[in-house]
């Protein structure tokens, strides 16, 4: 009777805080003690941004807009014949040429070689199935292919890779993303879609030519002129959005306005409601979360 009342008397161990060895005697399993919530850590991983760096960041958005825009209203006066094929083979060899300077001039030189084969490479390609391309969409009626043109545009633009290039370049650490590919694709579709319902070869070339030229080199020529110097960047945009807004105007007044709230709504009204928004996150963070390794796997 005496031994029992003395093993009843006697203290449990302390409970101690370990990630194996079983169950300890006198705690249940998922026993925590007072410590336990003194460790919790509030917004540790939220990032405080700021209102001025996002509005620069959001530029890149906006530039891409007005390239997408530019193209557009290229295939619109290539299809009234206010532009000929003579001048648009003229506007292909000059961007072509501006697109190599670019990356002459930022150092990238690997890169210009590789897309100088790359250009060679398609450019034949393109001169050679341009009849097949003319006569691809003709049992299919206009109204059908431009609502699937516009389509395909609104898919590439909101799959787009807006923070950088949608092609690898030398020395990147990942490959573009699935849907950055379909993003090019969709553009490449919908270009494929416009030339069809072009008068004459040369037409279907020269529209061809230009439209893969920017929906496949400008974004790693943008690229490399934001790695290049963040401010010739933010000049050439802001010089890129005066052009496509007087372009836009001179072609409907309606449209011009349109560009000008989705310019605005980007690059202002966006930024604010992400700096706003900032202030009602909460993320709570302690001893229950998962382990995270503090190393590349891949070294």
């Amino acid at each position: 009777m005496d031994k029992n009342l003395a093993g009843d008397s006697t203290p449990r161990p302390k409970w101690r805080k370990v990630a194996y060895g079983g169950m300890q005697i006198g705690y249940n399993d998922n026993y925590t003690d007072e410590t336990f919530l003194g460790e919790m850590v509030m917004n540790a991983n939220v990032v405080r941004r700021d209102l001025l760096k996002v509005m620069k960041d959001s530029v890149s958005i906006s530039q891409y807009l007005c390239i997408v825009a530019l193209v557009v209203l290229v295939w619109v006066h290539t299809l009234e014949s206010s532009l000929d094929e003579n001048s648009l083979l003229l506007l292909d060899l000059s961007l072509l040429a501006l697109g190599f300077l670019v990356l002459l001039l930022t150092e990238e030189k690997m890169l210009l070689l590789r897309y100088i084969a790359n250009v060679s490479f398609f450019t034949t390609g393109l001169y050679v199935l341009a009849p097949v391309y003319q006569t691809l969409t003709r049992s299919i009626s206009s109204d059908s292919i431009w609502a699937v043109t516009v389509s395909l545009l609104l898919l590439h633009l909101f799959l787009h890779d807006y923070s950088g290039s949608t092609i690898r370049a030398p020395g990147a650490l990942k490959s573009p993303s699935l849907t950055s590919c379909i993003s090019v694709n969709a553009s490449v579709v919908a270009s494929v879609f416009v030339a069809s319902r072009l008068p004459s070869r040369r037409h279907v070339f020269a529209v061809m030519l230009f439209s893969l030229q920017v929906f496949l080199f400008a974004p790693p020529v943008t690229y490399c002129i934001k790695k290049f110097s963040f401010g010739l960047h933010l000049l050439f945009s802001f010089g890129l959005i005066g052009l496509t807004l007087y372009s836009v105007y001179a072609l409907h007044i309606l449209f011009f306005v349109l560009f000008l709230v989705i310019v605005v709504v980007v690059n202002v009204v966006c930024p604010y409601w992400l700096i706003r928004m900032q202030e009602y996150k909460f993320e709570i963070s302690g001893p229950w979360d998962e382990a995270k390794l503090c190393f590349d796997i891949t070294d």
